[in-house]
C-alpha cells in the first residue's frame, strides 16, 4: 500500500511541476511570438515581418527538433495523459457542495481535456501541416510564409472563435494550475497568503487573456 501511496505522490508532484515549465514557457513564448503580429513603429516593420523573424530565429536554434520534443512535448504529453487519469478517477462534488474551489477542481479537469485537444490539433496544423483540410503547410518549415499560413486560418471565423476558446482554457488552466503548485509545493502556507497568491494567478490569469486573444487578432486585423 505504501508503495502505491509513494508512486502516487511522485507521479502526481510530477504532473504539476510538467504543468508549471512546459506549458509555462509554451504559453508565453507563443504569446510573445504571436505579439510581433502586432508591429513595431520604432522598428520600421509590419506585423507580417516581424513575425516571419520571429519564426526563422526559433526554427535557427540548433537541433530545434530535439529541444522540442524533450523539452516541451515529451513532458506535455506525460502531464496531458496523467491529467486525463486523474479526471477519469475524480469525482467532482459540486452538485453537493456549491464551494468555489469545488468548481475550480471541475473546470480545472474541463479545461485540461480542451487543452488536451486544443494543443494536439494546433501543433499537428501549425508546427507539422498534418490536419487534412487545412493549410497542409507547416509553419515551421516555411517560416517565410507563417504570418500567411496564421492569417488564412484565422480568417476562417470558426476556426478563430476555437483559438479563443483555447487560448481562455490554456491561461485558466495555466493559472489555477499555478497557484495549486504554490500551495501544494508549500510556498504559500496560511489562509492569507493562500488569498493572496489567488488574487494574483487570476490576475496573471486574465491578463494572459488578453495577451493572447490580442495577438490573435492582429492576424487578422
Amino acid at each position: 500500500m505504501s508503495t502505491n501511496v509513494s508512486r502516487h505522490f511522485v507521479l502526481r508532484k510530477l504532473h504539476q511541476l510538467t504543468g508549471i515549465l512546459p506549458l509555462g514557457v509554451f504559453l508565453v513564448e507563443h504569446f510573445y511570438t504571436n505579439s510581433k503580429a502586432l508591429g513595431s513603429i520604432s522598428a520600421g516593420k509590419s506585423g507580417a515581418q516581424l513575425f516571419n523573424e520571429s519564426v526563422a530565429d526559433l526554427q535557427s536554434i540548433p537541433y530545434i527538433i530535439f529541444v522540442e520534443v524533450l523539452g516541451i512535448f515529451v513532458p506535455l504529453i506525460y502531464h496531458a495523459v496523467y491529467g486525463l487519469v486523474i479526471t477519469y478517477q475524480g469525482r467532482p462534488n459540486v452538485g453537493r457542495y456549491d464551494y468555489a474551489r469545488n468548481w475550480m477542481y471541475l473546470l480545472q479537469r474541463v479545461t485540461g481535456v480542451i487543452l488536451f485537444v486544443f494543443i494536439t490539433f494546433h501543433v499537428l496544423n501549425f508546427r507539422f501541416g498534418l490536419i487534412p483540410g487545412l493549410n497542409e503547410i507547416s509553419v515551421a518549415e516555411h517560416p517565410e510564409k507563417a504570418f500567411a499560413i496564421v492569417k488564412g486560418e484565422f480568417l476562417n471565423p470558426v476556426i478563430l472563435f476555437l483559438y479563443f476558446i483555447g487560448i481562455a482554457s490554456t491561461t485558466f488552466h495555466f493559472a489555477n494550475g499555478l497557484w495549486l503548485f504554490l500551495v501544494d509545493w508549500g510556498v504559500t502556507v496560511g489562509q492569507r497568503a493562500q488569498r493572496l497568491s489567488a488574487y494574483a494567478c487570476a490576475a496573471l490569469g486574465i491578463a494572459l487573456t488578453f495577451v493572447g486573444i490580442n495577438a490573435a487578432l492582429a492576424f487578422v486585423r
